[in-house]
């Protein structure tokens, strides 16, 4: 799969901008998955085949799989991605940041052991940093440009030589970096004037854009400043909203429903 050209298609074939986020905490599973060896997988995969017609992209966070030692059920339900829907894209939450040596074996990790079609980076170790990830052409480089936590304006809004932070790594990426054609950044809608910002200085580059749902960040607004002029060009992420909208048998259910109405509102103001 090559990532771009695969999103290009779902937004187009499944008409949204929608993704669901896979953060699985068994603290707030039904019943009848507690205390199952598989439940992170078996939860996860029956919200991913409740809502794959609905989504452009499906984001697991490899933090929640790790801190249980689940990498193995993470394997596994990318494998089930792959295998059951294998027009979506499947983006690896890692925002992995170090040296080019160490940042070989995270590409590895992400594009060969996990085998994700994208990967979420920290790009403030500079170019060398990220360039084991462009290797892989075909995979998605998705580098953290204006993050949806509050403390990010700490360093991302500082001024370099009359732009802020963001704005600089929005333009090296978009213009220097992005030589296979296979970036995106990470701009958060609880900043929807850095949206329309960043969306200025890079043309039509995908965003992936955290933030609405659990953490406020108004749809909206979010479309109104990120979508291109063809009305794609965002990767509007939900997660909690939508994984913990049930709390029974019925859940996969309940979070297809939140996340229809999601997908309808975000296409309601494109």
């Amino acid at each position: 799969m090559n990532f771009i050209r695969a999103l290009n298609s779902v937004w187009r074939e499944n008409n949204t901008l929608l993704c669901i986020g896979l953060d699985p905490d068994p603290a707030k599973f039904p019943a009848h998955l507690q205390h199952r060896p598989d439940a992170i997988f078996e939860f996860c995969r029956a919200i991913v085949d409740a809502t794959a017609d609905l989504v452009c992209c499906f984001k697991p966070q490899i933090a929640y799989f790790a801190a249980r030692r689940a990498e193995d059920q993470l394997e596994a339900l990318i494998e089930h991605i792959h295998i059951r829907h294998p027009a979506t894209p499947v983006i690896l939450d890692a925002k992995r940041g170090d040296i080019g040596s160490t940042a070989e074996q995270y590409a590895i990790e992400a594009f060969e052991r996990f085998q994700a079609d994208a990967v979420t980076i920290n790009p403030y170790m500079g170019r060398d940093s990220i360039e084991p990830y462009l290797a892989y052409r075909d995979k998605g480089i998705i580098l953290l440009c204006r993050t949806s936590n509050p403390g990010g304006s700490d360093l991302q809004f500082l001024d370099v030589g009359g732009e802020k932070l963001y704005e600089r790594v929005a333009r090296l990426v978009s213009k220097e970096w992005d030589v296979n054609g296979q970036c995106a950044l990470v701009v958060g809608a609880t900043f929807p004037s850095e949206i329309a910002r960043v969306r200025t200085l890079i043309g039509d580059m995908p965003l992936l854009v955290p933030g609405i749902g659990a953490q406020g960040g108004d749809i909206e607004t979010t479309v109104r400043a990120g979508c291109t002029a063809s009305g794609v060009g965002l990767i509007i992420n939900s997660s909690r909203a939508i994984l913990y909208a049930g709390k029974g048998e019925d859940y996969a259910n309940t979070a297809r429903s939140v996340a229809e109405a999601t997908r309808n509102a975000i296409n309601f103001h494109r």
